[in-house]
Formats: structure tokens, C-alpha cells, sequence
């Protein structure tokens, strides 16, 4: 009963969004040139590109699991009054997505995985399609050249100024990819396996030439079960695998008990730190950019497990 009086809540929710958006919307146009993020590394790619020219807002800060996030009231008028709204797409924001498409009937909005042909894309015939693009640098130099070219069109009196911006920070893009992939590549072949709470990495994986494996799926939505947390265990005790990690944005529960199972068979596994998923870290902290999170991970991995 209560799983339905949720879903009722939201059902009144979205129609109420819906009216008042209709009858807010006008109002946009009056307030402060406003971009609107679902995630911080948006944010931060928005940011890179008109650097203080207009007002740029992140729904989802430090820590904050976009996969089960919540629409709050104050979400709601900030995306009345954003003149332009870039979410990543492929069902990350969860239960937003829906409201996300009918603001798209209104104004400006863009799915920035749409940058990416499907054959780049990660996908499980079981579970979907996997949204964490971010983790290919690469990936994200292309999504950083979507978003570019969509606002140059948009504000065509700052698109010069958004050009120059663009190829300053995809040059420091490319740096960080090949920076990572040498980071990565010093860790010995056999030694080279990432143990994760769920399984956001497999753009890393497949970008850097690192096998990845999620407690859980591509979703935090889904829990784990024992069974999960077995399979885990035995891959760990096998192949002797050092360390295994946590994420800054997903509880450690599961992950504790696979501690728990090594330890009961015998095998010491370390915890090799917390990794950045699906959030940026603090804005007073290296990880609080989008470079400097990937930077961050990469050490983080290098120093487990080489």
C-alpha cells in the first residue's frame, strides 16, 4: 500500500509540474541567463565553456546518487526558470527523466549522451544501456563539443568566445585521457582487475584496459544479493585480487560484507579508497572538477593495486 501511495504522490507530482511549468514559463525570460545541469561533471563541462559569461546551476551536488535522486519543490522552479537544461541521458537521472521530456515541449533541452553514436555506447541485453559516459575521457571530449555547439547556436553573441573556451579545455581533456591510460598501464596486466560497489567503470574499463567488475549493475536502483556477494568473493579468492573499492556516492554495506566473505575464506583484501562515480567531489577538493575526479580515481587505482 505504501509502494502505491508513492507512486500516487508522483503521479500528482508530475501533473502539477506540468501545470505550472505552463503557466511559469514565460517568466524565464526575465530572469538572469540561467544553464541548468542534472549532474556536477555537466556543470563543470558547461562551466569550461562560457566560463563566467551566464549563471550555471548543478541540480545534483557532492555525493548525491543520480541513479534513485528525488525531484524536490526548489528543483522544480529552478527548471521553470533555466533558459537552457542539459541532462546526460540513457535513464541516469532515474524518476527525472520523465519530467525532463516534457520540459523538452517548452524549451531548450538536450540528452548529452545523444552526442554519442549507439555504437559507442555500453549495453547489456539484460540490464540496458550503460549511462556512466563520463568515464571514457575521450567519450566526453565529444559530449564537451555537443554542448558547445548547442549553446554557440543558442547565444550566437558569445559563440567566438565559446569556441576559443572549447579547444582550450579539449586540449586539456586529451592530456587527462592520455595521462590516464599511462597511469593505468603501469599496473601489471595480471593485477589490473577494478572490484566496484556497482558497475559504472565500464567505459573506464574499456577506454584504459582495465577489467571491471560491479557488485552491482549499471543501476544503483536494483540491489544485490547474496549471491552477488558470492560471486564477488570467489573472484577475489581465486585470483587473489589485492583490494577492492568503495564509491563516494553508494553506500559500503555490500562491499563490508564481500570484506567479510574473503576474510571468512581466509583472504585478506584491502580497501583500496573511495572512487568518484556518479558525483564530483567537494567544490574545496581536487575531485571537485571533472578532471581532477578522474585524476583522483586514477591515482587512487594505480596505488592499490600496482
Amino acid at each position: 500500500m505504501i509502494t502505491n501511495f508513492i507512486k500516487y504522490l508522483h503521479k500528482v507530482f508530475c501533473l502539477f509540474f506540468c501545470l505550472t511549468l505552463s503557466a511559469c514559463l514565460d517568466n524565464s525570460k526575465d530572469q538572469e541567463f540561467t544553464i541548468l545541469t542534472t549532474t556536477g561533471m555537466l556543470g563543470d563541462a558547461v562551466k569550461n565553456i562560457v566560463k563566467d559569461d551566464v549563471r550555471v546551476v548543478s541540480l545534483m551536488g557532492p555525493g548525491i546518487d543520480p541513479h534513485t535522486y528525488q525531484t524536490t519543490q526548489k528543483d522544480v522552479q529552478q527548471l521553470i526558470h533555466a533558459h537552457i537544461i542539459f541532462y546526460n541521458g540513457l535513464d541516469l537521472e532515474g524518476k527525472m527523466t520523465q519530467l525532463l521530456k516534457k520540459i523538452a515541449k517548452q524549451k531548450k533541452v538536450y540528452a548529452v549522451s545523444d552526442a554519442l553514436h549507439t555504437t559507442k555506447l555500453l549495453c547489456d541485453g539484460t540490464i540496458g544501456i550503460d549511462p556512466h559516459i563520463w568515464f571514457d575521457v575521450s567519450l566526453w571530449q565529444e559530449v564537451v563539443g555537443f554542448i558547445s555547439q548547442k549553446l554557440q547556436v543558442i547565444r550566437p553573441e558569445s559563440a567566438a568566445y565559446y569556441q576559443a573556451n572549447t579547444a582550450a579545455y579539449l586540449k586539456t581533456l586529451e592530456e587527462l585521457h592520455q595521462s590516464v591510460m599511462n597511469q593505468i598501464q603501469s599496473i601489471p596486466k595480471q593485477q589490473r582487475v577494478l572490484i566496484t560497489a556497482h558497475d559504472a567503470f565500464g567505459y573506464f574499463g574499456k577506454a584504459y584496459d582495465i577489467e571491471v567488475v560491479g557488485l552491482q549493475g549499471i543501476s544503483t536502483v536494483a540491489e544485490c544479493g547474496l549471491n552477488d556477494i558470492k560471486r564477488i568473493v570467489e573472484l577475489i579468492v581465486e585470483r587473489n585480487i589485492k583490494a577492492v573499492f568503495f564509491e563516494t556516492s553508494v553506500s559500503d554495506k555490500s562491499m563490508r560484507a564481500v570484506l567479510e566473505g574473503c576474510a571468512d575464506r581466509g583472504h585478506n583484501v584491502a580497501i583500496g579508497g573511495y572512487l568518484y562515480s556518479d558525483a564530483l567531489g567537494p567544490p574545496d577538493t581536487l575531485a571537485g572538477n571533472y578532471c581532477g575526479m578522474i585524476s583522483t580515481n586514477a591515482a587512487t587505482i594505480v596505488n592499490a593495486l600496482k
